[in-house]
């Protein structure tokens, strides 16, 4: 494991610069070949082999205070290329190292979908979720903010990861996930477009099989009396919108009835996973109502009142954490399976429609399996997603440390706090700095031997300068610091 701090402060010694990356460290976790992968997932489209790392990064927590998270990331083999990044943010999990950075490769884990898109050539980002992996404490299940956020910081996180392990990303950036995860995506995928546009683009996104209407679909779906073997989700729900918001119970006995609220206390101390909370809960039902019916959990007071007041906090947290009413201008599409037992695909259908109607323009949603239950939706959804990434990626040669050393230009002073001059240029070549997001930030045709380059309107951090001329390239990396 390499403590990424003590680099940083290393950094900040030399360099002056201010820790402003997230990585904490990584660890090496394993490899693929070609030829392995090619095995696995039996599909013509694999050109490379992966190294796959856990990494730790920090982040906020729902109430803001810093917290520290895992994650899978997975490189593509060959480091002479420039590769797009991919998230794939992953579906709800029982158990609490069922993860991507904790199961790649065993039991069908959703991390072997990071060995996939690496495969294809993407920097693929898996995030284990706030009290997830190694995170502390209780994850916040279908909490859009915090389900961007973890991801949003593993993608800022990546920068630092990426120089330390001289990975080079251009400004690709796509976005998929499925169950929890398709809701994970396109919160991401909203925070990005609406709040993060000086830091991210997205290339494009698909969102799989997602509750993105929480609170229309999803709360007409649970909040009844009918016969729902999804016996988890309205547990799941009010103990993460709690956490969140804090305004839904004083004690979980306000909400339900005995003896359901045992099992939903102890999956909230931890004592128990949510797979063993689902079952006894089940059980539970069968026992005392005949059949599973969630909806008898709870309080009479609560089922009333849910039902009836459309400003009841719980209702309230639920439309709070939809994540279709916006306009996506990335190329999106939504993958859903109408036979889909756990997440109605009327999810989709109405983000969709939503979307189209409030002006998205190069959005569809498609059924991609209509015979297809949850678990069996994911190869198609996940298919489909593959060929209509694939001819958007881009992947380009970098230029090696030897190429670059061909021409002996000199850059002064590295770090620079306003201006940088570089010098022996030889004539006639093309200059451009870009920053490690790959954005372009400053490009010109020289026709000089010397120039000075106002950086005024940079901020401190690292950028790659790249000057070609006559068939040479020269790169190297420049730091910005202002006092």
């Amino acid at each position: 494991m390499k403590k990424t701090c003590v680099i940083i402060l290393l950094f900040i010694q030399s360099l002056g610069l201010i820790c402003a990356q997230n990585l904490v460290s990584d660890t090496l976790l394993g490899s693929k070949t070609l030829g392995e992968l090619i095995t696995q997932f039996n599909i013509p489209f694999i050109q490379y082999g992966v190294n796959y790392y856990r990494i730790t990064y920090t982040t906020q927590n729902v109430h803001g205070m810093t917290d520290t998270v895992s994650g899978l990331v997975v490189l593509p083999s060959d480091t002479s290329k420039i590769y797009p990044r991919l998230v794939y943010t992953h579906g709800f999990a029982s158990l609490k190292l069922d993860v991507p950075s904790f199961n790649v490769t065993q039991n069908g884990g959703e991390g072997s979908i990071g060995l996939l898109f690496g495969g294809l050539g993407f920097i693929s980002l898996l995030p284990d979720y706030l009290g997830m992996g190694l995170g502390k404490g209780f994850h916040p299940a279908f909490h859009a903010a915090s389900e961007a956020s973890t991801s949003a910081d593993m993608l800022r996180a990546l920068k630092l990861f990426a120089a330390l392990h001289h990975v080079h990303f251009n400004n690709q950036l796509f976005i998929t996930g499925y169950s929890e995860g398709g809701h994970a995506s396109m919160a991401l995928h909203q925070l990005i477009q609406t709040k993060l546009t000086a830091e991210f683009a997205v290339t494009a996104a698909t969102h799989l099989s997602g509750p993105y209407s929480i609170g229309e679909v999803m709360r007409q779906w649970t909040l009844n009396d009918s016969i729902n073997n999804n016996v988890a989700w309205i547990p799941l729900t009010v103990l993460s919108y709690q956490q969140a918001y804090g305004n839904i119970y004083t004690n979980l006995s306000d909400v339900f009835k005995a003896p359901y609220f045992t099992p939903i206390g102890q999956y909230l101390s931890g004592t128990i996973d949510a797979g063993q909370m689902g079952s006894q809960l089940a059980t539970s039902l069968i026992n005392i109502e005949g059949s599973i019916r969630p909806f008898r959990m709870l309080q009479p007071a609560f089922q009333q009142a849910v039902l009836t007041d459309p400003n009841h906090p719980y209702i309230i947290d639920l439309k709070l954490n939809n994540t279709y009413l916006w306009v996506p201008l990335a190329p999106t599409r939504i993958y859903y399976c109408s036979a889909d037992e756990v997440i109605p695909y009327q999810n989709g259908v109405l983000a969709r429609d939503t979307m189209i109607a409030l002006g998205a323009s190069n959005l569809s949603g498609s059924d991609v399996n209509s015979s297809a239950g949850h678990l069996d939706c994911v190869t198609p959804a996940l298919t489909n997603t593959v060929l209509f990434f694939l001819p958007l990626r881009q992947i380009d040669t970098y230029v090696s440390t030897t190429e670059q050393q061909q021409m002996p230009i000199l850059m002064e002073p590295n770090p620079a706090h306003q201006f940088v001059t570089l010098s022996q240029l030889n004539g006639n070549g093309h200059l451009s700095i870009v920053d490690l997001n790959g954005r372009l930030m400053y490009k010109e045709d020289l026709h000089v031997d010397q120039t000075t380059i106002d950086l005024s309107g940079f901020e401190n951090g690292v950028f790659v300068i790249r000057y070609l001329s006559n068939g040479k390239t020269w790169q190297a990396k420049l730091v910005h610091q202002v006092y």
